[in-house]
C-alpha cells in the first residue's frame, strides 16, 4: 500500500554524510605501547543508517578491529560517532570507508579494519570490509 507523499517525506529527512562530525571521536594514551601487541575489537550490533535512494532504514553490525600504536579509542565517543549515521543517507561501501578514514585519522593505528554486516534487504545480505595498514 502506497501512502501519498510518504516517499518525499522520507527523503526530506535524510541527512548528508557531510553532517557526520568526526570531532566527537576521542582518544586515550595506550599504556602498553611498544610492550606487547594487542588487537582490540569493537562491535556495534544495532547500527542504523538510511538508504540514500529509498530513504528506508538500513540495519547492521559495525565491527572495528585495530592494533593501536600510541592511542586507543574512547568507547563512548565511538558510540556517539556511530549514532550520527542514524538519519544519514549513505551506501554500505561508502559507510565502511568513511568510518575507517575518520578513525584512522584520530587513532593512527598500526592496523585497522572496519566491517559492516547488514541485515537482508530483498533477500540479499551485504558485508563490506575495508582495512588500513601502517606503512613501513
Amino acid at each position: 500500500m502506497e501512502i501519498p507523499g510518504m516517499q518525499k517525506t522520507l527523503l526530506d529527512r535524510i541527512k548528508d554524510p557531510d553532517t557526520i562530525d568526526s570531532a566527537v571521536l576521542q582518544v586515550l594514551e595506550y599504556g602498553y605501547k611498544g610492550e606487547r601487541g594487542i588487537e582490540i575489537e569493537i562491535d556495534q550490533p544495532e547500527f542504523t543508517s538510511v538508504c540514500p535512494i529509498s530513504g528506508l532504514p538500513d540495519f547492521g553490525c559495525i565491527t572495528i578491529r585495530y592494533t593501536p600504536r600510541d592511542k586507543i579509542i574512547e568507547l563512548k565517543s565511538v558510540k556517539y560517532y556511530l549514532l550520527q549515521y542514524r538519519n544519514v543517507g549513505i551506501f554500505y561501501e561508502h559507510l565502511v570507508n568513511r568510518i575507517l578514514e575518520d578513525l584512522v585519522s584520530v587513532v593512527h593505528p598500526r592496523y585497522m579494519e572496519v566491517v559492516g554486516t547488514f541485515t537482508p534487504r530483498g533477500g540479499i545480505t551485504t558485508t563490506g570490509r575495508v582495512e588500513y595498514r601502517e606503512e613501513g
